[in-house]
């Protein structure tokens, strides 16, 4: 092992906390976890089932790299991954097409929530347990089946558009919307959620000129 450590193992009321440094190559992580876990097995790692809690820092895992963290922690038959967290997504911007909008490339897991102030393109999923919210409109190229809420500054007028609408909740200003098994729908184009005489509505995305006259043009999508 280089002298550099990215890994830092403090322990906590819940079992164990891992600090990964989001600044280093995946790949050298998940080399180092898998030295200091063998290195450590015969020292604290043994006995009882020990809870496992990682936080990411700032980046951003696929499910692909999630699994392949808790099958090196799984190895060790007395540690259980708990949770597998990140800090808040700020500013990972793919780019800034016209002021007040920002399109943004990657998930938003579980316990993440991304906020803008303008409007929000999101090229990616919402996953359960994950939050996206902005003063403007949400359009989310994926699948949202976390909370989005539009206009959260109290603008009623933003709407909330996605590629698969499957979410826990959608808000638009103050006004929340139906219970989500209701959002189920066998069709499969885009839609958006909007306020009409203070409900929620959900509509086909083709239907959005209705509305707007001026919609948002997303250049080089």
């Amino acid at each position: 092992m280089t002298e550099k450590q990215h890994i830092t193992i403090k322990g906590v009321k819940e079992g164990l906390l891992f600090l990964l440094d989001d600044a280093c190559e995946f790949d050298e992580l998940l080399r180092e976890l898998k030295y200091k876990l063998e290195k450590s097995h015969h020292q604290v790692l043994t006995g009882p089932l020990i809870h496992i809690h990682i936080r990411l820092g700032k980046r951003t895992i696929s499910e692909e790299q999630t699994a392949q963290l808790r099958a090196i922690i799984r190895e060790r038959g007395n540690l259980l991954v708990q949770s597998i967290e990140a800090e808040q997504l700020e500013t990972a911007c793919a780019a800034q097409e016209q002021p007040g909008l920002r399109i943004i490339s990657g998930v938003v897991r579980s316990g993440q929530t991304l906020r803008h102030d303008g409007h929000l393109l999101l090229t990616g999923d919402v996953n359960p347990g994950g939050t996206i919210s902005c003063s403007g409109d949400i359009y989310v190229l994926g699948a949202l089946r976390g909370v989005a809420h539009a206009g959260d500054e109290g603008g009623e007028l933003a709407i909330i558009a996605a590629a698969l609408m499957r979410p826990t909740q959608l808000r638009i200003g103050d006004v929340i919307s139906r219970p989500s098994d209701e959002w189920v729908s066998e069709d499969a184009a885009m839609e958006f959620a909007y306020l009409s005489d203070g409900r929620m509505q959900v509509d086909k995305i083709s239907q959005l000129h209705r509305m707007r006259k001026e919609p948002i043009v997303f250049k080089g999508v």
